[in-house]
């Protein structure tokens, strides 16, 4: 029983992997290593820069000045919505 409980679950990621077209972005990567006229000293950086992940994006940086800018741009909201209070009532009233 365990037995196709395992491989129905093995086919139901293959399709999964199919359908989200991870299979066909693998299959060009790989494509693309093979057809290298040079192979590279390292296959995963290769992969890497072929799927658009660069190898040194520091992403604990990218994090933190991500919050940073979006601690600064409410804010920035914050000023606006004061100065749009402080202009409405500088207008004189009808």
């Amino acid at each position: 029983m365990s037995f196709q409980t395992t491989d129905s679950k093995k086919e139901e990621f293959r399709k999964y992997l199919e359908k989200s077209g991870v299979i066909d972005q693998l299959t060009r990567v790989l494509v693309g290593l093979y057809e290298e006229p040079e192979k590279p000293s390292n296959a995963i950086d290769f992969i890497k820069r072929y799927l658009g992940t660069p190898s040194d994006i520091d992403t604990e940086t990218l994090r933190a000045e991500y919050e940073a800018l979006k601690e600064r741009n409410a804010q920035l909201e914050r000023e606006v919505e004061e100065l749009r209070q402080e202009l409405e009532n500088l207008r004189p009233t009808e």
